[in-house]
């Protein structure tokens, strides 16, 4: 690791803010907390629990989205894959969870598809990590964990080519990672990789 961006304690006391703030925001909504896989998955997990009070009627469920290959670069097609039931969907209140937001393409893709194919009521973004400086869309998360520097990070759910989820920190991995692999040192938005 080149670099801890922010320890296991520096997230969960943020995790732990937000779940106030949207519990506040979401106080007779009876949302849908929609989570981003796989990146999204511990942060996920993390902030649902710490939505206090729950919101009654809070549900839970999963889409997957990618954008990324074994790279550190999108590929700018983005996929959805979903087992949503529609009619369980529409008309509801949804809080989309994501690692982290970078480009804007895979989130705007999904929120696009909510609201187009689904229907929904509303549609808000909880990200844990906001890389603003590497937006390719205007777009701007509801609810933001930390802003992110222009790097490749990885940790907390986030990793490359599938490697380093579990670390439970965020840290900026070494270029010399991967760079055996033939691929150029370059940020990338980790939470969007192949398997999201």
């Amino acid at each position: 690791m080149k670099c801890i961006l922010w320890t296991a304690g520096d997230i969960s006391s943020r995790i732990a803010e937000l779940g106030r703030q949207i519990a506040t925001d979401y106080e007779g909504k009876a949302p849908l907390v929609l989570g981003v896989l796989k990146g999204s998955f511990m942060f996920y997990s993390d902030l649902v629990r710490a939505i206090e009070p729950c919101p009654r009627g809070l549900t839970m469920d999963f889409i997957r989205a990618s954008s990324y290959g074994s790279g550190t670069e999108s590929t700018g097609d983005v996929k959805l894959k979903t087992d949503l039931k529609k009619e369980k969907v529409a008309g509801r209140h949804v809080l989309l969870v994501e690692d982290i937001v970078d480009t804007a393409l895979t989130i705007t893709t999904v929120i696009r598809y909510l609201e187009e194919e689904c229907d929904v009521a509303s549609v808000r973004t909880a990200t844990l990590l906001d890389k603003h400086e590497r937006r390719v869309l205007s777009y701007k998360p509801e609810y933001v964990g930390f802003t992110c520097p222009n790097e490749f990070v990885v940790g907390y759910g986030l990793d490359f080519d599938e490697e380093y989820r579990s670390i439970p920190y965020i840290g900026v991995l070494k270029p010399e990672c991967y760079a055996h692999l033939g691929i150029k040192p370059e940020p990338a938005e980790s939470g969007e990789s192949g398997d999201e």
